[in-house]
């Protein structure tokens, strides 16, 4: 069985490709007006909670400030993005991908579990082929369940026809400027999440094939946790004698 399905796969490059056309072309557009606000209007700098740097042209796309046509290359990926990650939610409901690797248990948001999961990866990888630890559940739900549907319906909010076809999604984040300003967040929150990501996945380059190859999964049983040592006889279920 492979670790990582082909739809999986097929979405992974093409999200990848999608979220670095939408984050470029996002910074050129952000050039032309570099404060955001909450609410559903603004326009004046001293009303704005935070003044944006203004980007460099190689960070941007198109590489030179140009608004509209920013906009086209930022539109035109918006499909593409958003058509995924409709697709990934079905795909990862229907293959049990969601259920069986990313579903986290009270167990796995404890310190001990986060602290076991940065030493089993510093570890040469112990433990890998036992499927995502706690810190890559809480991260990869993160993503899928919070940034890219926030990306999404606030990319939609935000978009010049939503006050005629979507009202109710303007009001949802309680005004267009702070759906942009929760755009912003999520777009610099998606861009951390890519750079641990390539950060990590270079560090092991067969993660990387198995994205293109899809890898093969070991379904043997995870070993059991370590038990605190020196704990009582009587919670390590042994009758306590009086």
């Amino acid at each position: 069985m492979t670790k990582h399905a082909l739809s999986t796969r097929l979405w992974h490059w093409v999200n990848a490709i999608a979220i670095i056309v939408l984050f470029m072309s996002g910074l050129n557009i952000s050039n032309a007006h570099r404060h955001l606000y909450w609410g559903h209007y603004g326009f004046d700098p001293a009303d704005a909670w935070l003044h944006v740097i203004r980007f460099p042209g190689w960070a941007t796309i198109p590489g030179h400030y140009n608004l509209a046509l920013a906009r086209d290359w930022h539109i035109t990926m918006a499909w593409p993005f958003g058509i995924g990650v409709l697709f990934i939610w079905i795909a990862m409901l229907w293959n049990g991908h969601f259920r069986r690797d990313l579903m986290t248990a009270p167990r796995d948001w404890t310190p001990g579990a986060v602290i076991a999961s940065i030493k089993a990866h510093s570890g040469a990888g112990a433990g890998a082929h036992h499927g995502y630890n706690p810190v890559q559940k809480i991260l990869y739900g993160g993503v899928f369940g919070v940034l890219l549907p926030l990306m999404l319906l606030s990319g939609l909010a935000i978009s010049p026809g939503s006050g005629g076809y979507a009202p109710w999604l303007v009001d949802l984040f309680a005004g267009r400027q702070s759906a942009r300003s929760l755009h912003f967040i999520a777009a610099w929150g998606i861009f951390g999440f890519f750079v641990i990501h390539i950060l990590l996945a270079v560090t092991d380059w067969r993660l990387i094939l198995e994205m293109v190859t899809g890898g093969k999964r070991d379904d043997r049983d995870p070993p059991p946790p370590p038990q605190p040592e020196n704990l009582p006889a009587a919670q390590e279920g042994v009758p306590a004698h009086g």
